[in-house]
């Protein structure tokens, strides 16, 4: 699972980085884009801290999380609200929030889908896992499970499946409390009991492989469906650099990059006499 170059989640999220930022520039965007890790290095707080060193005055936050949960997109807003208590001269932010339904994420989708089963013939069943979260998340007003079965609603169409032939689970369940529902490992063995010979599965919530879906579905989940009578397991793997994921992204951030309220231009010499006076009285270099 894990890569010469190290973790699969980070190669991934650097790679598309690069690659969102050539297509960006293509189009015209003089933009730096920089890959963020919530939980591990490079953090939030690093990279901002980067941007705000090389003089960013807008920044555009944009999500790995295609759908919106309280639980994991909200924690990137809280990560900034963080950095932001010891800064003084904040740039202005904006938040890609989520993109659940966007058309570009879901034809993304499809077309992975359909490339793979090209390559590897077509399963007797397809299924959608998404990450899981606890139930209660639900009853309090998360939007998540809605948005997850509005995914595989929209991609089960884009593909043209009828609705005996995927189903849509969440994965990562621990602890007793109930968790969204119906699980993805007891639904793999529930159809390999069933006589059901192949099975693909994929994550649609992952933008990037990780160990999540790496460890947890293409082998585990594979495990628990062989052992359970089936014959055939497939992981399809998730965007990662995809062409048509990039286009897609590069689509979202263009919109979301669209109608600053534009300024005039810095008055260079004004600029240098406040910095004059700021370290008169006292400021930090």
């Amino acid at each position: 699972v894990w890569t010469a170059e190290g973790s699969p989640l980070k190669v991934w999220t650097e790679k598309q980085a690069t690659l969102l930022r050539g297509w960006l520039g293509e189009r015209g965007h003089r933009v730096v884009v920089r890959a963020a890790m919530r939980y591990g290095h490079p953090s939030m707080a690093e990279q901002l801290d980067a941007l705000k060193r090389e003089g960013a005055t807008r920044v555009l936050v944009l999500s790995a999380y295609p759908q919106y949960s309280g639980t994991t997109t909200a924690s990137l807003i809280d990560a900034v609200a963080n950095w932001s208590r010891d800064v003084r001269h904040l740039p202005e932010l904006r938040f890609v929030n989520r993109y659940h339904d966007d058309t570009g994420y879901i034809a993304a989708l499809a077309a992975r889908v359909r490339a793979y089963w090209a390559t590897n013939g077509t399963p007797d069943h397809l299924v959608m896992s998404f990450h899981g979260v606890p139930a209660r998340t639900l009853q309090l007003g998360d939007p998540y499970h809605c948005e997850c079965l509005k995914t595989g609603r929209l991609l089960a169409q884009e593909l043209g499946l009828a609705p005996d032939r995927f189903t849509l689970t969440f994965q990562s369940r621990f602890g007793k409390a109930k968790w969204l529902e119906p699980y993805t490992e007891p639904t793999l063995e529930a159809l390999g009991r069933k006589g059901t010979k192949r099975v693909d599965v994929m994550c649609p919530g992952f933008i990037a492989d990780c160990l999540e879906t790496l460890e947890e579905i293409a082998q585990e989940g594979r495990d628990a469906f062989l052992a359970a009578g089936g014959q055939e397991f497939h992981y399809i793997p998730c965007l990662n650099d995809s062409t048509p994921w990039i286009t897609a992204l590069a689509d979202i951030a263009e919109r979301h990059l669209s109608g600053w309220v534009t300024r005039e231009p810095t008055d260079v010499a004004a600029l240098a006499a406040q910095r004059t006076r700021a370290l008169a009285l006292g400021a930090k270099q």
